[in-house]
């Protein structure tokens, strides 16, 4: 005997199938309600607080690659050591935006650090004097926690950042971003562009795996019209720190980063070698370039990093 209610709604076998694919693009979607309103198209209130919020610092670089683990978050802190170290007046600020995986406070050495709230808003951690840092690391109960949030909620974490984070005074803000070109990016952007974004630096290392998701994301960036300041090769080579030879770990079969550069007409800004006290220092979080100023890193760091600097200041200039 059935137990199927007689009022009950009935389905033919396939219209499942039938159906799959062309429910509403807005199924699901937590904005549905925001959307229906007209709320959406109204413009964000958090744009003119961030604005506000940012107006005292000069220049903020965006951290992108559309591939994981080419050492974005290294790469990262050693631009934000290096820029610190042109001078005791250049302050910089480190705003760890990858939210699911914050490396960034065991990197520069500030793992277990509190973040103080007050009246101007939050206060970031300070690595040196003239170099601090903000993530979500420093909001878990345990470096070992998980972040498992969707996308909007995410979006609300990068926008508190930009928005309640007291920088004071800065020269230089970078925002490390995670792999790919998703929710975080797209916060990102929408909310620097208006604030004064200087543009975008991009991480890859020489194979082709991935240079095909670093394509991707310098078309991100002249999507979204973000000036992409130059390229980063990381880990173009390997150099033994007891004898200084050099050999190519990740063979550059298509030309590597100079030759997708070449082709997309992008400014290479230069070659990070692979050093394995490097990852040695970050694992400790050492600053390397106080460690081992003459390593081959450092000084390849130090052109690259005079390279931003001018890049920054030109354009400043105009």
């Amino acid at each position: 005997m059935s137990t199927v209610p007689d009022n009950a709604p009935q389905h033919c076998p396939g219209t499942q199938s039938e159906d799959a694919g062309k429910a509403s693009a807005c199924a699901g979607c937590p904005n549905q309600n925001i959307c229906a309103s007209g709320d959406a198209s109204r413009p964000d209130p958090a744009i003119d607080i961030i604005k506000a919020r940012l107006s005292n610092v000069k220049h903020k670089i965006l951290i992108l690659s559309g591939k994981g683990g080419v050492g974005k978050s290294t790469v990262t802190s050693l631009l934000g050591h290096g820029l610190a170290a042109k001078s005791p007046d250049v302050n910089v600020g480190i705003l760890d935006a990858d939210i699911c995986g914050p490396s960034q406070p065991r990197v520069l050495g500030v793992r277990g650090e509190q973040v103080h709230n007050s009246g101007s808003g939050w206060s970031p951690v300070y690595v040196t004097d003239n170099l601090s840092l903000m993530s979500i690391g420093f909001l878990l109960q345990s470096p070992d926690d998980a972040v498992i949030w969707r996308g909007p909620k995410k979006n609300g974490m990068i926008k508190q950042f930009l928005s309640e984070v007291d920088w004071g005074d800065l020269d230089y803000l970078l925002i490390d971003t995670p792999p790919g070109t998703s929710d975080e990016h797209l916060s990102a952007v929408q909310y620097l562009s208006q604030a004064g974004l200087s543009g975008a630096i991009v991480v890859t290392t020489p194979q082709e795996v991935a240079l095909l998701d670093v394509r991707k994301e310098i078309h991100f960036c002249q999507k979204v019209g973000v000036r992409l300041l130059g390229v980063v090769e990381n880990m173009s080579l390997f150099v033994c720190p007891n004898c200084q030879s050099r050999s190519e770990i990740f063979p550059a079969t298509t030309g590597g980063a100079q030759q997708m550069c070449s082709e997309l007409n992008v400014p290479l800004l230069g070659k990070l070698p692979l050093d394995p006290l490097l990852a040695r220092c970050c694992d400790q979080g050492k600053d390397f370039l106080q460690e081992l100023p003459n390593s081959p890193a450092v000084l390849a760091l130090h052109d690259i990093v005079t390279k931003i600097v001018t890049t920054c200041e030109k354009e400043n200039s105009r």
